[in-house]
């Protein structure tokens, strides 16, 4: 197996694997720790011989017993006698897990991760990091702070669950129920990183949209008959449905207008187009997934980018800026108003927004002015705006996007 082969089965496996980890040392330095552990110990076997059938529950068992050895160090050198108990404890455990507890785990550490003892901000910053396995770096970018502060406030957050006590599991419904609007937002946000990766030489992560709508799927069960996670999953559903179109070969991007639709996975759009439907007849208030899920029913039903119900589209969104106003809602509700009152309305909308200083440090920004530009001939404003974009964005294809575009206006 070579060295590539291995490094995709990390990826694919280190959220689920840590995960279970956790549950099992009951903290997340440590499980990490071991994780780490596990993997070199792969990296030194796997190329000589067969990969196990398993290699998640592999790399678990390896990293559960380096986390024993981590244990028994620090007795030794500290003399704590909890943690030999907790050795004790470990070793307790049977060496296989029954498949619906690890199925749990990511959802628990999820649930742990949202404890509403944290501010919003390090809920979904802790997400990032533990399980989307988001660089410090890449965090810390996404906040507009340094490396060092994050690494501060996550260590912070850790030592709280910890001395806290704060238990990693899926809280009972009473206490479920005013919880699910964060883990909603955290798994979406795993699912936009899994869609869309914020860096990196790959446009997508299709590891992380697959465990998101995993999860969309455990939550369905958990609480049926709740609009918000009957339209997030359908929601996920059909994006992920235009995987396969979404780049060429060499790894591109291509353009919604520019797939081929019939690379669409049309069993997955079935299947999301059922549960909008489902979302949009639960009686109450419209939620805003729910909503942004007919929107994407909207194209996943056209035949054609040409054919696409742009004014519902638009009026979609400003359904969901009434019920969830933000700026990149307004952002994207410019780009439909662009397809129905053309480019120079759009462009308009998307100034109003900047000027109220609402997508300061948005990366997306200069890359949706420097569309219209381009659509309204405005050459070398485009240029300038694409240039911005290219410095704006970390993520490979994203930049030959914008250097294609810049040639096609030459």
């Amino acid at each position: 197996m070579t060295l590539s082969e291995i490094d995709k089965i990390f990826r694919d496996e280190a959220g689920r694997a840590l995960a279970t980890l956790i549950r099992l040392v009951g903290d997340f330095d440590l499980a990490e720790d071991a994780l780490q552990d596990a993997f070199a110990v792969a990296l030194a076997r796997w190329p000589a011989c067969e990969v196990p059938d398993n290699p998640r529950a592999w790399l678990v068992n390896v990293a559960r017993h380096k986390a024993i050895d981590r244990i028994r160090r620090q007795a030794v050198f500290r003399g704590k006698e909890q943690a030999l108990v907790h050795e004790l404890e470990l070793n307790a455990q049977a060496p296989a897990e029954p498949p619906a507890m690890l199925d749990g785990d990511m959802l628990r550490l999820i649930f742990t991760c949202c404890h509403p003892a944290f501010a919003a901000e390090v809920q979904v910053a802790l997400t990032l990091r533990t399980v989307c396995r988001v660089s410090m770096a890449q965090v810390a970018r996404a906040f507009l702070v340094s490396e060092e502060a994050m690494a501060q406030r996550l260590v912070r957050a850790k030592q709280k669950i910890r001395l806290a006590g704060i238990p990693y599991e899926v809280p009972e419904r009473d206490t479920l129920v005013p919880r699910l609007e964060g883990v909603l937002a955290v798994i979406y946000l795993v699912f936009t990183e899994g869609y869309v990766a914020t860096s990196g030489a790959d446009l997508m992560r299709p590891d992380l949209a697959v465990e998101a709508i995993r999860l969309g799927r455990l939550l369905d069960r958990l609480l049926p008959d709740r609009a918000g996670i009957k339209g997030l999953l359908a929601l996920m559903l059909l994006h992920d449905a235009r995987r396969a179109g979404r780049q060429t070969a060499a790894g591109d991007i291509v353009l919604l207008e520019e797939q081929d639709r019939s690379r669409w996975d049309r069993a997955q759009i079935e299947e999301g187009l059922h549960l909008v439907d489902d979302a949009l007849r639960v009686p109450g208030r419209p939620q805003p997934y729910a909503v942004q899920a007919a929107i994407a029913a909207l194209h996943a039903r056209a035949p054609s980018y040409e054919q696409t119900d742009w004014p519902q589209i638009a009026g979609l969104y400003e359904v969901l800026l009434r019920i969830n106003p933000s700026p990149v809602i307004e952002l994207n509700h410019a780009a439909a108003v662009s397809m129905v009152d053309g480019p120079a309305r759009a462009l308009d909308l998307v100034d109003a927004t900047t000027a109220r200083g609402g997508l300061r440090g948005y990366e997306l920004l200069p890359a949706v002015r420097a569309d219209l530009l381009r659509r309204l001939g405005r050459k070398e404003e485009a240029r300038k705006a694409y240039r911005a974009a290219t410095e704006a964005t970390l993520l490979e294809p994203l930049r030959r996007l914008y250097a294609r575009r810049m040639r096609e206006m030459e």
